[in-house]
């Protein structure tokens, strides 16, 4: 484990409460291996921080952009707050080593389990931030690492759903409207599963696995959307 003292450089902050900070890292599975371990896990932490999180980006899209709707606003919110952004921001922060996971977990690297405990972690350590250094330390980390996504996913119009955002493309791409297939479908009525493929023309782009024709709809227009380079 390395000292939390080099996160403080990369962060720009000086932390009161070492295990204060120590506890954002603790994952759940930790504990279930080491349960006589000092500290307790960090899921009170992502509670507050994602309240903490959210005010400060709700704060930040009210005062820059004044003339645009509630609606408008939400969607930005939404698109820098998902765990998507928190994941990479994890990464980018190079949280993964300060971790406290379990000998499973630890094994599990680059999955989208490890995206979701990232992004988890980032809004546990905004929590913890919170406690030891009051709004304006966090807002120091989500000024830097969060908010700095936000010209990205204007340019390039994140804020919509992947369905949208993909007709919008394959429209003004190729001219032709895309079409979703039920390829398989699998399970009792009360726990169904659907594998859903988006098509142009007769041309597979993606596939997308749900538990509603919806989710796998989404699914299949995010994967499209990463095959043919248009995130």
């Amino acid at each position: 484990m390395q000292p939390l003292r080099e996160l403080e450089n990369r962060l720009n902050l000086t932390f009161k409460n070492l295990n204060l900070i120590t506890q954002a890292f603790v994952h759940r599975s930790y504990l279930n291996e080491n349960p006589g371990f000092a500290l307790g896990h960090n899921e009170r932490l992502e509670f507050l921080g994602d309240a903490v999180l959210e005010l400060i980006v709700t704060e930040h899209l009210f005062t820059a952009y004044p003339e645009e709707p509630e609606g408008v606003l939400t969607n930005w919110r939404a698109s820098l707050v998902n765990a998507n952004i928190l994941a990479k921001v994890g990464y980018a922060l190079d949280l993964e080593q300060y971790l406290y996971l379990s000998k499973g977990e630890s094994k599990d690297v680059q999955s989208k389990a490890r995206n979701y405990i990232l992004a988890n972690t980032v809004e546990a350590l905004i929590g913890a931030i919170y406690l030891d250094q009051g709004i304006a330390g966090a807002s120091l980390l989500v000024h830097h690492h969060v908010l700095t996504e936000l010209p990205h996913i204007l340019e390039n119009k994140l804020y919509q759903d992947p369905k949208s955002r993909f007709q919008e493309l394959a429209q003004e791409k190729m001219g032709i409207t895309p079409s979703y297939r039920v390829m398989d479908e699998t399970g009792p009525d009360h726990d169904k599963q659907f594998t859903i493929g988006v098509y142009v023309h007769d041309e597979c782009i993606g596939t997308g696995v749900g538990q509603s024709k919806q989710e796998a709809q989404v699914a299949a227009a995010q994967e499209a959307l990463k095959n043919r380079g248009w995130e």
